[in-house]
């Protein structure tokens, strides 16, 4: 797995327990699936002269624990203990503030196309060693962003195929995943 040291990040509060994981959609600029301005985003460090579609990001400071790319390539921008800033304003059973107890996981795609096979397997793979890192983070405490945000946010959407992610890591043997 890769590692980038993301700045947007802060200490969780104290005594937090991580329960909870959620997963996101991402591709930048929209339709287009290549990490680079993804790991750039996530570092401060979007051109935003780049792509029309960026300006509206200027000062923006987000990041995500984890990003798996189309070819279900790992990258972790933040370390789990730490509080990264993917969620926004959200709430998950009545508990606000989800970036307090919950590890995020940005899938690179959009509402458009398929996830691909090596995608659910490596994130089915990532969410069960994080399963087994936090033992309160169980099958119905991972969740979509539209879950936690409904009224701002659409990710991972329509096209994340719950029942197949569920199978997938229900079939995960091989855990040799290091996280931070």
């Amino acid at each position: 797995m890769r590692y980038l040291e993301s700045p947007h990040c802060n200490a969780r509060p104290d005594l937090m327990e991580i329960d909870c994981i959620v997963l996101h959609a991402i591709s930048l600029p929209d339709g287009v699936f290549e990490q680079a301005h993804i790991d750039d985003f996530f570092m401060g460090e979007l051109d935003i002269s780049a792509h029309s579609s960026f300006v509206s990001l200027k000062g923006v400071r987000v990041s995500a624990h984890f990003v798996v790319n189309r070819k279900g390539e790992v990258t972790q921008f933040v370390p789990c203990q730490k509080r990264a800033w993917h969620a926004g304003e959200s709430s998950w059973l009545g508990r606000k503030g989800c970036n307090d107890y919950a590890i995020g996981i940005e899938i690179i795609g959009d509402e458009k196309r398929p996830f691909t096979h090596a995608q659910y397997t490596e994130v089915a793979r990532l969410c069960r060693v994080l399963m087994q890192h936090y033992p309160n983070i169980t099958k119905e405490r991972i969740v979509g962003h539209q879950d936690i945000a409904p009224d701002r946010k659409w990710d991972p959407g329509k096209q994340w195929r719950w029942q197949r992610f569920h199978r997938s890591y229900s079939h995960i043997r091989k855990l040799n995943l290091e996280v931070r």
